[in-house]
């Protein structure tokens, strides 16, 4: 593929090339995930900013493009995913479906069965060397099928993670993340549903988890708590009381990126939501503007249209794995010369790990709700940690007690993607030393639980490697600067947790990324807005 491209119309103008022109743009014919049609239409278009994702860094970058003024395409490769009370918007644990997976004939989770026809569903699934790695593909990104924890790290665990940021983390502090708090209005369970009996398994926890030596708190989460009251009261289908929560909640009442921060952007009228747009490469043309290749595709992953998109200002936002793979390739094929070294590096899982506690002492309940609204730190562990309980959406046969309990901390970000020729992708090989000094402490912390509490504990990730939580892979300091731009690129930007190395001071990442992308925004708009783009 050429780095240096045809000239493009003017902003704004849309020109059909027709197939025949495909191969003198370099564009792959034939690369959408699933089969193309013989013939495609490809078009060229001229935008000032582009977003390329619509998870929390793209979510904040459109609302503050927008509130500036500026008129913004947005790139989704998922559709939009519409909840209400008793919506079947998403698959349940019970019966998960085709609408579970990213174009693959069967689930990604283990233990999920079954097969079906490949279908634009919510989430990837990569098995990477040493690592399989969960990624959010709708709009809203995976705000739609997290639990909602919305954690603050502490200033010195923040440092931990990201020394290159920790000056920032003052003004973040002061302004950034209450903002995000605002739009997101998070909240703790309310007294009176944790007292419900849906709730037992998290008050168990609370009662155990002191005695394994952590200090219990409320998790804070972006829920409207009337429609978990309308579940108790029967007026709904279980969703929030059954932690029937993994592909996304159908009652709503969930405030995730799609009804919080895109709907007000969108709201604007000055920002455009593309969905099914599959970002292929990056390029830079030779008037230096930057070049986005897109497949339109349908729901079964056919090729729909070829799309050349020539902007001023692209803003990455496609995740940990998405926006590193784009630049990882764009290096190695020559489509954007001297990206960083760096590139490619600094990768981590966030310390991710599952665990099933299993006939401890007390009962947890069957039905166990949710989100996962109860933790607990350790303030002196020699490695920051978090320790959540999540609720168990899956009864236990034969009457048997389980309880389903997260961890999480700081790691030592070695992961590392380089560029398959063969795959035209970029692959990432992950090492356990990384984080193997944390999941000894984990594993020690859950050991104290069953030595306070009884049981046993079941480690479920010992025999795959998995993160939902994917960081890092184009670093602040030696990739991009504190704002996120790319260095040595005028008008490229990461504003998501690709730009965040390995972990985010022993919290999941939303809130984090948020309120770096609110920081990051603000400086741009300052500086850059009518300079670059």
């Amino acid at each position: 593929m050429s780095s240096v491209l045809p000239p493009t119309p003017a902003v704004g103008r849309r020109t059909v090339l027709g197939a025949a022109a495909v191969g003198g743009l370099g564009l792959a014919v034939g690369v959408a995930p699933g089969r193309a049609r013989a013939a495609v239409p490809v078009t060229e278009s001229r935008e000032r900013a582009v977003i390329v994702g619509t998870g929390f860094g793209g979510g904040v970058t459109a609302l503050r493009l927008a509130r500036a003024g500026v008129r913004t395409l947005v790139l989704e490769r998922g559709l939009r995913w519409p909840t209400g009370p008793n919506a079947t918007t998403f698959p349940r644990i019970a019966n998960v479906d085709r609408r579970s997976a990213w174009l693959s004939d069967h689930s990604g989770i283990p233990g999920v069965p079954g097969t079906w026809k490949p279908y634009t569903g919510l989430i990837e699934t990569l098995k990477e060397q040493g690592m399989t790695v969960n990624c959010g593909a709708a709009v809203g990104g995976g705000s739609l099928m997290y639990h909602g924890m919305t954690l603050q790290p502490t200033e010195e665990y923040f440092a931990a993670s990201m020394p290159f940021a920790a000056d920032d983390y003052a003004a973040l502090d002061r302004w950034a993340y209450p903002l995000v708090a605002q739009m997101l209005k998070i909240s703790t369970i309310p007294d009176d549903i944790l007292a419900t009996d849906p709730y037992k398994s998290s008050r168990l926890f609370l009662d155990a988890a002191p005695k394994a030596g952590l200090d219990t708190f409320k998790v804070p989460l972006p829920i409207d708590w009337s429609y978990v009251r309308g579940e108790l009261d029967g007026r709904y289908t279980p969703t929030y009381t059954t932690s029937d929560l993994a592909f996304g909640v159908n009652n709503g009442g969930k405030n995730s990126i799609d009804v919080t921060y895109l709907k007000a952007a969108e709201a604007t009228g000055r920002v455009t939501v593309e969905v099914l747009h599959v970002v292929k490469d990056i390029s830079l043309d030779a008037r230096r503007r930057w070049v986005l290749h897109v497949d339109r595709i349908d729901t079964d992953g056919v090729l729909l249209e070829q799309k050349r998109i020539t902007a001023d200002a692209v803003f990455l936002n496609a995740g940990s794995a998405g926006t590193t793979r784009l630049l990882v390739k764009a290096r190695a094929k020559g489509l954007v010369p001297d990206l960083p070294d760096a590139v490619g590096t600094a990768w981590g899982n966030n310390g991710d790990r599952i665990y099933s506690w299993l006939q401890m002492n007390g009962d947890p309940g069957t039905r166990q709700g949710g989100p996962a609204c109860v933790g607990g730190r350790d303030p002196d562990a020699a490695i920051p940690y978090t320790i959540i309980h999540a609720g168990s959406p899956i009864a236990p046969p034969n009457g048997a007690k389980m309880m389903t309990v997260v961890g999480f901390g700081v790691v030592d970000p070695v992961g590392t993607w380089a560029y398959d020729p063969a795959a035209d992708d970029a692959r990432l090989t992950w090492s356990d030393s990384g984080d193997a000094a944390l999941q000894a402490l984990l594993k020690e912390r859950m050991t104290a639980f069953t030595t306070a509490a009884g049981g046993m504990v079941i480690d479920t990730n010992a025999a795959e490697r998995s993160t939902w939580h994917a960081l890092g892979g184009v670093p602040m300091g030696p990739a991009v600067d504190r704002a996120g731009r790319v260095r040595g690129h005028r008008g490229l930007y990461v504003l998501d947790g690709s730009r965040i190395p390995g972990s985010t001071g022993a919290c999941n990442p939303s809130m984090t990324i948020a309120a770096l992308a609110e920081h990051s925004m603000a400086a741009i708009l300052l500086q850059d807005l009518g300079r670059v783009f």
